[in-house]
């Protein structure tokens, strides 16, 4: 039911970095090496050069700094990688500049991602403002981006916190709630000469609404686009194939997916990603290898976790579409872990009452959350904006975990109280948004 992307033999210069806290190497992956299915790179993606090393987790190197006897080589690489962001095959630095557990983190999602390279960052916002301030620095302040997006990167946008203008393209305006509407056009048409930027999340957070990433980014012509692939993950699918410049993802989320772990990643061509390193650089917003080294773990049961979860989240969302205490159930085409419904009575009083979900923000851990958005995840945005696009005070956002789907289910009952039946006319139905 859940289609896992097969990966294609990579071409493109990777970094790989050696293990034991010393060099950051170039490597260049060739067609020689087989096509390796996604479960493959899952488990080995980063971590090829560990046998060779006699090792078989990948150590942690927790440096700040490295001693280095040769000043002038290091001047000399500094000055290459503040022109143009490369980073050469020599021992690190520093380690804002790099290291060697996060850049096997890096090599590993590029893999899944399938692109040339990847940039980690402390979270998923920094993540995110890294890609708005390098796009800024090339002067293209303005953004297009479409609505809904996650709470705080609306914000982001909306307030102008880095110098962005933004032009925003609200889906559910364009779609209606199950309409095929023309998104691609009104993308096109707010494109101008300074935009830097596209944004848009597909399945969007909270509404899992879906859009046609290869028209999307055929619309933006030479402006990169940008999709924040967080709930879909590279199991579901991998947008760099539809023509995607840059992939965003909340690794704090599935990539590390038990709730333990802080940070963002994009995922890009190596052109885009010298200019987000030298960000990362100068504004600090650096991984720590122990969190690189976690994602890197969790990278490896990936596919079993979106699997068995997105199994969870389909089932539930059957079973929700059929109970007339639920109004409207979004759950995207794609399939995925993520499930939204909207409910007749109180939503509170739903989040209150669940004792074996968890009812916290955040999502794609092992254990299964509940949120309300119009309170949490999504406060910061306009109510009227909010409403706008979809995002209705009695909507609730559940990421399926890896419990059993009736156990869940019995608690989920509990919480929505008893059947009284909906309004006069109206019934639960489920809507695969897109």
């Amino acid at each position: 039911m859940f289609r896992l992307c097969g990966m294609e033999a990579n071409t493109n210069t990777a970094r790989r970095p050696t293990t034991d806290g010393g060099a950051l190497a170039t490597a260049v992956a060739t067609s020689t090496r087989p096509s390796r299915a996604l479960a493959t790179e899952a488990v080995h993606a980063g971590r090829d050069d560990l046998a060779e090393l006699g090792l078989h987790a990948a150590p942690i190197d927790l440096s700040t700094t490295y001693p280095s006897y040769d000043s002038r080589g290091e001047a000399a690489r500094i000055d290459a990688f503040a022109a143009d962001g490369a980073l050469d095959g020599g021992p690190p630095v520093y380690a804002r500049l790099g290291n060697p557990t996060v850049a096997r983190f890096e090599t590993a999602l590029a893999r899944l991602e399938g692109t040339e390279s990847a940039v980690a960052f402390a979270s998923g916002m920094a993540a995110l403002t890294a890609v708005v301030l390098a796009r800024a620095a090339a002067g293209l302040r303005h953004v297009v981006a479409v609505r809904p997006l996650y709470g705080c990167s609306d914000h982001l946008l909306t307030a102008s916190l880095v110098g962005t203008e933004v032009t925003w393209v609200d889906r559910w305006d364009l779609e209606g709630p199950e309409g095929e509407g023309d998104a691609a056009a009104a993308i096109a048409a707010a494109v101008r000469p300074d935009t830097g930027l596209v944004m848009v999340e597909s399945p969007a957070n909270p509404t899992l609404a879906e859009l046609d990433l290869s028209a999307v980014a055929r619309a933006c012509g030479e402006v990169p686009l940008l999709a924040d692939n967080t709930f879909a993950t590279p199991v579901l699918q991998r947008p760099a194939e539809s023509g995607a410049r840059l992939v965003l993802h909340s690794a704090t989320k599935y990539l590390g997916g038990h709730g333990d772990v802080m940070g963002g990643v994009v995922a890009c061509d190596e052109e885009l990603a010298r200019r987000l390193r030298q960000v990362r650089f100068t504004t600090g917003g650096v991984l720590h290898p122990l969190a690189g080294y976690l994602l890197l773990r969790g990278l490896a049961t990936l596919p079993v976790r979106v699997r068995a979860a997105s199994a969870n989240a389909a089932e539930l969302a059957r079973r929700l579409a059929a109970d007339p205490r639920v109004s409207r159930v979004h759950y995207p085409r794609l399939g995925g872990a993520m499930v939204a419904f909207e409910v007749h009575g109180d939503p509170h009083e739903v989040i209150a009452g669940v004792r074996l979900i968890t009812p916290a923000v955040s999502l794609g851990s092992v254990d299964t959350l509940i949120q309300h958005p119009a309170s949490i995840s999504h406060r910061v945005v306009d109510p009227a904006d909010r409403r706008a696009c979809g995002v209705s005070d009695r909507l609730l956002r559940m990421s399926a975990g890896l419990e059993d789907v009736d156990d869940l289910w019995r608690d989920l009952d509990r919480a929505l109280g008893p059947v009284s039946g909906p309004p006069a006319g109206v019934r639960g139905r489920t809507a695969v948004v897109s």
